[in-house]
């Protein structure tokens, strides 16, 4: 019994059958290396809890107090160590900044629960072209995060184990590649498989800073025992404005990461604007007091900026004495946060390439979830994009900081400005009334002063931040930035513009049914004759009585011997032999091709059969020129012409008797 007798909507004369594959994937490397695969209707089991995103989505944001305060010092070295004063009072203003942002982000949450953060909010109320500068700066972003803090993760190793400096660029690659795989396996498996080492650098770090503040109180805290020489004063500056702007702006890399839980709020359970809310306090919250309170701390030990020894190094082994276990353990738990801070960039990208991708701004492929519902080539699009750019800077933090800060808080100014017309806008309905937007409903909201003001605040803010970056960075290196953008946005719009031309191209609107085809014209391109050429050229037979051989001859005697087996083997068929006396096959066979569609009429089709030789084993094509592939590739830009590859798989197992010809396969 057929399926179509078999199946209920057949006999209500239906042309359309729907039928559930019974395909299951079978076990393969693939499945030891990222697990089983998982079939769609598992995809919302997949949220998480509040303390799962912590780990997920804040490991970016907490990770930065291994670094930012460093990274101050770095520039504050410049004027001498008297400067270094002044970076307590500097981070407690960028942890003014964080309050703000925070808020700000808060009721962006609320008003936008299906997530997409900065590059939604930009979208719904700053119209396209915003949108895509916030999309290329948050893409950006995620991309030097990665790079960022695989980085400093391997600086902090290097820390501890000095002979590894050398190796210190494979090293970042190797973590970075390990990160994938975990995320490959599935947003939920690689939150638990990351939380635990999170909360334990939470946990070591709270012990490191309380320890050091319980010193302090008691006169014990000491300075640093054979500080690392400092690197970045070769001649002593005043301390002016600029240089304390420079210092605020690299400081500034604190709050990278907060914007992340309002890009993912879709990612927890429900309800989820109430977890993810909740779960940005949490982080902000632990992210303010340990950024003040380490600072504060290097402050009294005088540790100094080095790519030698960072700063937690020297202030784990000044608060616990050495090199002793509690001071590897802070060591190796900075590392694993660093390391895993990459995760978050991980979380956020292929979610933001697969909303960008699914409005034709992307290849649509950004879109595909994978085996495990991840969007799959997002996870690999960022681990190739990061890990070249470690190995272009050697995977220096300090190189690398200048280009990340701009695209995060340039997103966060778009995100703010647009959340402020949002609230604008939500005022001058009346009191009851909805209109809908493409993320969220907007509606009158009684509270919409309060709301425009806190997030025109936080916008004016960023702002600020963000030119005070761009200037105070631009000769180190953030110059690149501000190509990058532009350019990236253009290439958006250059992709948008192809897929919105190929709609046109494929619409049914006024298209009427295509003539149909009245004639074939066969054309079969031989090499030789053997057993692949009969097999293509039966094929070829059965789709029409026209049908012609052509062989470009490149050698007379071959020529001769190709032709004497015609006689025997062509059985009718038309056989045309060209010679070339360069020797070349492609060009010859293609005017051959273009004589022939010049002659074509509209209700022709010329239909080109290639005989394709399928080796038993991949790794026989390395002994073949693959001429069948170029000609595929080089014909599919002819119109009117039809390509039909014939394989031909050859079973070495099997006896074979091949003729002399047979040899030049």
């Amino acid at each position: 019994m057929t399926d179509s007798a078999a199946d209920p909507e057949q006999e209500n004369k239906t042309n359309v059958i729907k039928r559930v594959a019974k395909y299951r994937p079978l076990r393969s490397w693939r499945t030891w290396l990222i697990g089983r695969p998982m079939p769609t209707a598992d995809a919302p089991h997949q949220t998480i809890s509040k303390m799962i995103g912590l780990a997920v989505f804040g490991a970016d944001a907490l990770s930065s107090i291994a670094y930012a305060p460093q990274e101050m010092l770095v520039i504050l070295a410049a004027a001498g160590t008297q400067a270094f004063r002044y970076a307590f009072p500097i981070s407690l203003i960028i942890t003014g900044l964080l309050v703000i942002v925070t808020i700000s982000y808060q009721q962006t949450i609320h008003a936008y629960p299906n997530g997409g953060g900065a590059y939604t909010v930009a979208r719904d109320n700053l119209g396209t072209l915003p949108a895509q500068v916030a999309g290329a700066a948050l893409l950006t972003d995620y991309i030097l995060l990665a790079a960022v803090a695989i980085s400093s993760g391997v600086a902090q190793i290097v820390s501890a184990y000095s002979f590894l400096f050398p190796y210190r660029v494979l090293l970042s690659i190797g973590l970075l590649v390990l990160i994938m795989v975990a995320n490959l396996r599935g947003v939920k498996e690689s939150g638990r498989l990351f939380a635990l080492p999170i909360y334990f650098f939470l946990g070591i770090t709270v012990l490191a800073v309380g320890a050091g503040f319980w010193r302090y109180l008691t006169g014990t805290l000491g300075a640093v025992a054979d500080p690392p020489p400092i690197e970045f004063a070769h001649a002593a500056q005043p301390v002016t404005l600029f240089l304390l702007l420079r210092a605020f702006s690299n400081g500034t890399t604190a709050l990278t990461g907060v914007e992340c839980i309002s890009n993912g709020v879709t990612a927890f359970k429900e309800p989820r604007t109430h977890n993810a809310s909740q779960t940005m306090t949490w982080m902000s919250a632990i992210l303010g007091v340990l950024f003040v309170g380490i600072t504060f701390l290097l402050g009294q030990i005088g540790a100094v900026p080095s790519e030698a020894e960072t700063v937690i190094s020297q202030l784990a082994r000044t608060v616990f004495g050495g090199r002793a276990l509690l001071y590897l353990g802070t060591i190796a738990a900075t590392t694993i946060i660093l390391v895993l801070a990459t995760n978050t960039a991980f979380a956020g990208f292929p979610n933001l390439t697969a909303i960008i991708g699914s409005e034709g701004f992307l290849p649509r492929y950004f879109t595909y979830r994978g085996s495990r519902l991840v969007y799959s080539y997002g996870i690999v699009a960022l681990t190739l994009i990061a890990g070249f750019l470690i190995f272009v800077f050697n995977a220096s933090v300090t190189a690398l900081i200048p280009l990340w800060a701009i695209g995060v808080f340039l997103s966060f100014t778009l995100s703010q400005a647009g959340m402020t017309l949002h609230w604008w806008k939500a005022g001058r309905l009346p009191p009851g009334q909805t209109t809908p937007e493409a993320a969220s409903g907007l509606g009158f909201d009684r509270h919409w002063r309060v709301k425009l003001a806190i997030n025109g605040f936080g916008a004016t803010c960023t702002a600020v931040v963000t030119l005070v970056f761009a200037v105070t960075k631009f000769a180190d290196g953030a110059w690149i930035i501000v190509i990058l953008l532009p350019a990236l946005v253009i290439s958006f719009f250059a992709i948008h513009r192809h897929y919105v031309n190929l709609s046109k191209t494929l619409s049914l609107k006024d298209f009427g049914m295509p003539g149909r085809t009245r004639r074939h014209q066969v054309i079969v391109p031989i090499s030789n004759i053997h057993r692949g050429t009969l097999v293509a050229l039966d094929y070829a037979r059965s789709l029409s009585f026209d049908v012609t051989a052509v062989y470009i001859s490149m050698d007379p005697v071959e020529a001769k011997k190709v032709r004497s087996l015609w006689e025997w083997w062509g059985d009718g068929v038309r056989l045309v032999i060209i010679d070339s006396p360069y020797r070349a096959f492609l060009e010859p066979f293609l005017e051959y091709v273009d004589t022939l569609c010049t002659r074509l009429r509209p209700s022709e089709r010329l239909t080109i059969v290639v005989p394709q030789f399928v080796p038993e084993h991949w790794w026989h094509n390395l002994l073949h020129s693959q001429t069948a592939f170029w000609l595929r590739f080089a014909l599919l830009n002819k119109k009117g012409v039809v390509i039909i590859e014939v394989p031909y798989q050859m079973d070495e197992g099997a006896k074979t008797t091949l003729s002399q010809s047979d040899h030049h396969i």
